[in-house]
Parts: structure tokens; C-alpha cells; sequence
């Protein structure tokens, strides 16, 4: 593509760079100077004007950001039309933003004049959120680099992950101390947060926080339901506090305890014998304020593996609170009632 200034006489076929404005005449960046443009600039006075001058081998950036949208789009995403070098993306369902972050960084290394952005991988996002851009900055991009681009795109380098419906089985723990009140918001929050995602609250049980009260509860609850979540009236401190224990008296297996998100570093996720998921939920599940139990919660809903070692990586982003400075674990009240 040749850029500059030339004159008139010249300027046939080119597209206009900078806006053209004088009295009685507009011509906006991105028009092409067709025989009657060429009349309008002439009748106006202008002598000379800045253009791109596709050459052989270039591809116009509507047609650039259009082609790489749709190369890089998987499931659940729509692409809108290509506008001025620019292709939004949109979610067509709500669910988990999955990305290719390793596609995303070798397509952006190809050429500065090709970019491409897109929301934070694993972000829960819904219908009609836009979740990329695809952006050509000059006129036109070589066919050789947008097929490099294009080598490096594949159907799955963006996917919506849509949630699929669940039922939840809901155990409370309970303690002296631990008003009635505190139990039932907390099951109104976690109403709030698996409607968004389809799923309900369809079994709940209260009972003492000790292991083989909890461990029968488990069992019992576990029949009607495709996942459990325990809120612990304590805390979970170690593996072998009261909640792991109940749940591997279950038969359940211990995928990880605590994750590098805070707040939700005393978060606990376990298989159980018959392929459910477990959670215990760390305290701060209780607020509606997002937290380490959404990363978590979100990825199980969508049917994504969550593993140990997936939670170990969302150290990376995974401090949630902004604050000036952090109290010290077990600093009074506030720190034992927020219980991480």
C-alpha cells in the first residue's frame, strides 16, 4: 500500500486518508476518490490530497478484520460486520469466556498493524457482551501477513462456554454463635448467583458442624442432586479439619484445598464416589462480591475440568479486594468474620 500526498491529478482510485473539508464539500476518511470525487475536490479548489493506493497483493481492512474474526470465532460467539478496519465480537449466550491466550499473543506478533484484544480469559460474560475487537489500523494489510495471521487462528481460539443447568444440594454447618439469620442469607446469595447461570438450590440441610454429622448429611444429600456445597460454620484450617474429614469419610477425594485467589484462599473442591463435584465454600462465598467460589463455581457450571493444578495458576489476577493494605490473618473481628 502507498501512503502520502499527491496531487489530483493523481489521487483517482485512492482512498482519502484525511478528512477533506471545504465549503459545500465533506469527504470523510475511508471514502474511495471515484471520478466523481475527483470532480467535487477539483470544483473546490484542491490541488493536492493524502491517500492510500491499494496495491496488488493487499487486502482492504474490512475485509482483513472480517476474515480473521471469523477465523479466530468458536461457539457462542457472533461476529459483527466489519466497520472503518474494525470487527466487534459479541457472546451469543451467556456462559465462560474461554481464550487461546498463546493464538491471541502470536497473531498480535505478527504485524503492528494487525491487533487484536479481548476480555480477561475465563471471565463470565452474557448475551450481547461484546468479548473481542479485531482492529486493522492502516487502509489495507498485506495477503502475506494476514495468512499468517490466519495460520495461527483456528475455531477455538475464542469460545463462549455455555453453563449447563445443575442442581445444588446446600449444607450448612452450624456452631453457637451462628445466628439463624447468617445461614438463610446465605442461601438467598447463592440463589442469587446460580440463577444468572440456570441452576438452582434444590436440596439444603442443616447440621452440627462435626464430622459425622456432616458425613451423613453428605450422603444423604448427594441422591437428588448433581452438586454439593458445604458452608462451614468454621473455617476450614487444614485437611484435616471437620469438612475434609466428613467429605473422605464419604468416600470423597480431596482435589485441592485453598487457592491463590483472596478473597477464597479456604476454598476446598473434591470428587465425590459418584462423579459429583464438592465445594466448601470459603466464608467470604456469603457476599455477593465477587470472589475465589465464583472462579470456581462458574468453571463447574460451564462442565469445565477444574483441577489442582488450574487453581494454582489463578494466582495471576486473583487478588480481587482493592485495598490500601491487607490485615493480617486472625487481626481481630473483621478478619475472623470475613474467615477468608
Amino acid at each position: 500500500m502507498k501512503f502520502g500526498t499527491v496531487p489530483l491529478s493523481q489521487a483517482l482510485g485512492g482512498i482519502i486518508a484525511h478528512a477533506v473539508r471545504r465549503e459545500g464539500l465533506v469527504l470523510k476518511k475511508g471514502e474511495h476518490i471515484g471520478e466523481t470525487e475527483m470532480a467535487l475536490l477539483q470544483a473546490a479548489g484542491v490541488h493536492d490530497v493524502t491517500v492510500a493506493m491499494l496495491e496488488p497483493g493487499d487486502v482492504s481492512e474490512d475485509v482483513a478484520a472480517a476474515r480473521l474474526a471469523t477465523a479466530i470465532s468458536g461457539p457462542g460467539i457472533r461476529v459483527e460486520r466489519a466497520f472503518t478496519g474494525r470487527s466487534n465480537l459479541y457472546a451469543t449466550h451467556s456462559g465462560l469466556f474461554r481464550v487461546q491466550a498463546q493464538a491471541i499473543d502470536a497473531i498480535n506478533a505478527q504485524d503492528e498493524r494487525i491487533t487484536l484484544a479481548t476480555l480477561t480469559p475465563m471471565r463470565a460474560v452474557i448475551e450481547g457482551e461484546m468479548i473481542a475487537t479485531i482492529k486493522i489500523i492502516p487502509f489495507a494489510v498485506p495477503s502475506d501477513i494476514l495468512e499468517a495471521c490466519l495460520a495461527v487462528a483456528s475455531s477455538q481460539v475464542l469460545e463462549v462456554m455455555p453453563y449447563h443447568p445443575q442442581r445444588i444440594g446446600v449444607i450448612s454447618t452450624l456452631l453457637p454463635g451462628l445466628k439463624p439469620s447468617v445461614v438463610e442469607k446465605t442461601l438467598r446469595v447463592l440463589d442469587d448467583r446460580l440463577a444468572p447461570m440456570g441452576s438452582i438450590i434444590q436440596a439444603r440441610a442443616q447440621v452440627p458442624h462435626e464430622t459425622h454429622a456432616l458425613q451423613k448429611a453428605i450422603q444423604a444429600i448427594s441422591l437428588g442432586v448433581d452438586m454439593i456445597i458445604i458452608f462451614g460454620a468454621s473455617a476450614i484450617t487444614d485437611r484435616r479439619d471437620v469438612i475434609p474429614t466428613a467429605v473422605q469419610a464419604s468416600g470423597g477425594t480431596i482435589v485441592h484445598f485453598g487457592m491463590p485467589v483472596d478473597p477464597g484462599n479456604l476454598l476446598l473442591l473434591a470428587d465425590m464416589p459418584d462423579g459429583k463435584k464438592l465445594v466448601g465454600a470459603p466464608g467470604c462465598a456469603r457476599s455477593p462480591k465477587e470472589n475465589g467460589f465464583d472462579f470456581i463455581l462458574q468453571r463447574l457450571l460451564a462442565q469445565l475440568p477444574v483441577s489442582a493444578q488450574d487453581i494454582r495458576r489463578m494466582g495471576a489476577g486473583g487478588l480481587l479486594m482493592e485495598i490500601v493494605s491487607r490485615p493480617q490473618p486472625r487481626q481481630g473481628l473483621r478478619s475472623a468474620q470475613r474467615d477468608e
